[in-house]
């Protein structure tokens, strides 16, 4: 009986460990497969978004793509910018 309540506990952890990872997987992660010593400037995106109207709050690297946090009308966006040419590939409206 005892080895199965842990074994019923280990499940439940196991499960719920992955569906708490599966909630924070919700990012692009695939703009170029230029190496970064190419990549141009991550200022350059942020000066992007920001031409396009948003308001940015920060800004970093994940996976092969420029991530930029922003506001435009009262509403937060996720932009996915390739470092590659600076094109967007990709928006996230939270």
């Amino acid at each position: 009986m005892r080895v199965r309540v842990m074994m019923s506990a280990a499940l439940a952890a196991c499960v719920l460990g992955h569906l708490g990872s599966a909630a924070f997987a919700d990012g692009y992660k695939t703009c170029t497969k230029l190496d970064k010593a190419s990549w141009k400037p991550a200022t350059d995106a942020e000066a992007k978004a920001k031409a396009a109207g948003y308001e940015v709050r920060r800004s970093k690297v994940e996976g092969s793509c420029y991530e930029v946090y922003g506001v435009k009308e009262g509403k937060l966006y996720e932009l996915f910018y390739s470092p590659e040419d600076l094109s967007l590939k990709h928006t996230i409206a939270k």
